[in-house]
């Protein structure tokens, strides 16, 4: 008789993935009809890379942890409550993904970093179509890498002080994120970076935040593109990092006496491109900052549209458009290692004799008032007095006490791109 031939290697190996592979995993369901009701429970049955399916209901169930490779998916919007207890979800295993599945009830407290959904030295956490209502922190990481955080609505409680609210999106030491189309309300920061590398925030919405719409610090090579950040209370700060792209963003209607569009401090090499400052009190504050490339922005009925401090070195504006602000520029000294060159000003009143779209006159956009109002802020007020004006055309005809250096010698006689290219 003949022996069946023995299987190969490779062969043997397959037959073993196949056994072994797709039909391991295992889905959970968890209802209030459901044989097992409790989530946690599903969580601690299941086995590493099962699926836990999650029906419409309220589950209250105080924190649950997940320390192993799971995806929990909701149907429905499931309610997961921590009861106030501390955190609602708490990750602490790679590989998980979070979807579909409203979340509330964490513990407001000062001493612990209690959030809706915390993950702690994970790595390839997903949390994607997700509702966290009215949290502490609302999404918490650290150490982690490469986590995708897409598509999640995260509401604060807009009747708490600042001392009860936490940060929307928060991430200490962590790289490699993508925070994508997100909507952030009412929390004390919206977006919170710190230690965070290589990271990407690519269309979000950060409204009516108690202090900043974006805040991050001591975080390099990290991206900003197409977010809009509005009546945020202290508008956005960006502050000690390095390596920054911020493209396509909006800065609306941030307001305040300490309230900025943006505001740089101690950054280098950084990249501001076709992004639009609209109706902020400050557009842009630039202080100590080396190696800035500002182009193609629109600043557009802002108070001040840039104050650009005397510690600002290499500071480059170009292609950019200035109209309908108090202030176009404003400085606190001589920041003579600064240019700008090609733009457009509204106030240019000089001639284009040879029509190559360029002014043959430069521009001065520092104001005699501007600079006055820089050492009296309580002169604001005579801002659209004559007297202000009788100032500044005096200041042009025979410039004497602004800075020589702050000229735009090519301004451009309309505005680049047409009337908006953002």
């Amino acid at each position: 008789m003949r022996l069946a031939r023995p299987l190969r290697p490779l062969a043997a190996l397959l037959a073993v993935a196949w056994a072994t592979g797709p039909l391991a995993a295992k889905t959970w369901t968890v209802g209030p009809a459901a044989p097992n009701g409790k989530l946690a429970a599903a969580v601690a049955s299941a086995a590493p890379k099962d699926t836990i399916r999650v029906l419409q209901g309220t589950y209250a169930e105080g924190t649950v942890r997940i320390n192993k490779p799971l995806t929990i998916l909701g149907t429905g919007m499931p309610l997961i409550d921590g009861r106030g207890e501390g955190d609602v979800l708490e990750i602490t295993a790679s590989d998980v993904t979070i979807r579909g599945l409203r979340i509330t009830g964490t513990k407001i407290s000062n001493i612990n970093d209690n959030a809706g959904i915390k993950v702690i030295a994970a790595d390839r956490v997903q949390l994607t179509g997700n509702q966290l209502l009215r949290c502490f922190f609302a999404i918490h990481l650290s150490k982690a890498r490469n986590p995708l955080i897409e598509g999640n609505t995260i509401t604060g409680d807009p009747a708490l002080p600042e001392s009860q609210r936490a940060n929307g999106v928060h991430l200490w030491q962590c790289t490699g994120a993508s925070i994508i189309n997100n909507t952030i309300t009412d929390h004390r920061d919206g977006i919170y970076f710190e230690f965070v590398t290589d990271s990407h925030i690519n269309g979000n919405t950060s409204l009516r935040n108690n202090r900043y719409g974006l805040h991050f610090m001591f975080s390099n090579r990290d991206s900003y593109a197409h977010n809009l950040f509005q009546h945020n209370g202290a508008g956005v700060a960006v502050m000690y990092s390095k390596e920054v792209d911020m493209r396509h963003n909006s800065f609306i209607s941030n307001r305040g006496a300490s309230a900025y569009g943006i505001l740089f401090k101690e950054i280098n090499d950084v990249t501001i491109d076709s992004n639009r400052f609209t109706d902020n009190t400050t557009a842009m504050l630039v202080d100590g900052c080396n190696r800035m490339e500002a182009k193609g922005n629109e600043f557009r009925s802002n108070g001040w549209a840039v104050r650009l401090f005397s510690n600002a070195t290499a500071c480059n504006f170009s292609a950019n458009t200035f109209a309908g602000n108090t202030f176009d520029l404003a400085t606190n000294g001589n920041p003579v290692y600064n240019t700008f060159n090609g733009n457009y000003w509204d106030r240019y009143q000089g001639y284009d004799l040879d029509r190559n779209g360029t002014g043959d006159v430069p521009f001065r956009p520092l104001s005699l008032f501007a600079m006055v109002n820089e050492r009296m802020p309580y002169a604001v007020v005579l801002s659209r007095s004559l007297l202000t004006s009788l100032m500044d055309q005096a200041e042009r005809l025979i410039p004497s006490m602004t800075p020589e250096g702050l000229a735009d010698d090519k301004p451009l006689m309309r505005p680049p791109h047409g009337k908006s290219h953002l």
